[in-house]
């Protein structure tokens, strides 16, 4: 990865380069600005430094490394608070429900339905009642099949209107609470979580929080050199 100590070399460079200019014209005021902007670009690094790495006899150095079990906490606070809440699974379940006029799409269901063997089931029931006897005489189950496709047919239309009735979807609505469902999935989410957060080290957060950033840290070294060199100014005219 990107180490992100670009500015930080530029103006270690440039603060330098001053100084080397004020001993080679003997101009106190050129040196001084030179140093104290190396001072103060040096000091900005060496903070920034310490953030991610470990420096012997420093205490306080490698703080993210050494807290990430902090950084992990606090990542799952922030997913689980102002994300993942109940609530705002509620809300998202309750406007599709709204929004969507069907709280499932029973359509792939009723498809997979299997029409024939409801049919079998009907056939045998009456095979095996009263009117089995009086079926037999008139050619037994061979008779019935001319109502095989009608009933199969009426059978597909009557469960299509039925979950189609304002009844059925206020049943189904009531047995498919919003509130259970969003505290089951709340559940299922922070698992997967800990799970996911249970897998990050103290490299991986470094590096990561690294990333995010690093971009910005090294002004803080630009800035560090600025503001250095503008006090090493004030000094020599003091």
């Amino acid at each position: 990865m990107q180490k992100p100590f670009n500015k930080s070399v530029l103006t270690n460079v440039t603060a330098v380069a001053i100084i080397i200019v004020g001993i080679a014209s003997e101009v106190s005021f050129i040196k001084s600005v030179g140093f104290f902007a190396l001072s103060g670009a040096i000091t900005n690094w060496l903070a920034i430094y310490m953030l991610f790495e470990k420096v012997p006899y420093l205490y306080g150095s490698g703080v993210i490394p050494d807290r990430f079990e902090e950084f992990k906490a606090s990542i799952k606070q922030l997913m689980m608070e102002q994300f993942f809440t109940t609530q705002n699974i509620e809300q998202f379940i309750e406007t599709e429900e709204q929004q969507g006029g069907k709280l499932l799409n029973l359509q792939p269901l009723l498809d997979a339905v299997d029409y024939d063997k409801i049919y079998e089931g009907l056939v045998s029931s009456i095979m095996e009642s009263s009117f089995g006897g009086m079926l037999m005489m008139m050619g037994g189950t061979e008779a019935l099949v001319p109502l095989k496709e009608p009933f199969t047919e009426k059978m597909r239309v009557t469960l299509q209107d039925m979950t189609e009735s304002e009844a059925f979807k206020s049943a189904l609505q009531h047995g498919l609470n919003a509130h259970k469902i969003g505290e089951d999935i709340v559940s299922k989410i922070e698992t997967v979580i800990d799970k996911r957060l249970s897998e990050l080290t103290p490299q991986l957060v470094k590096e990561m929080v690294q990333l995010i950033i690093s971009e910005h840290l090294g002004w803080l070294v630009v800035w560090g050199g600025v503001f250095g060199g503008v006090m090493g100014a004030l000094f020599a005219f003091a």
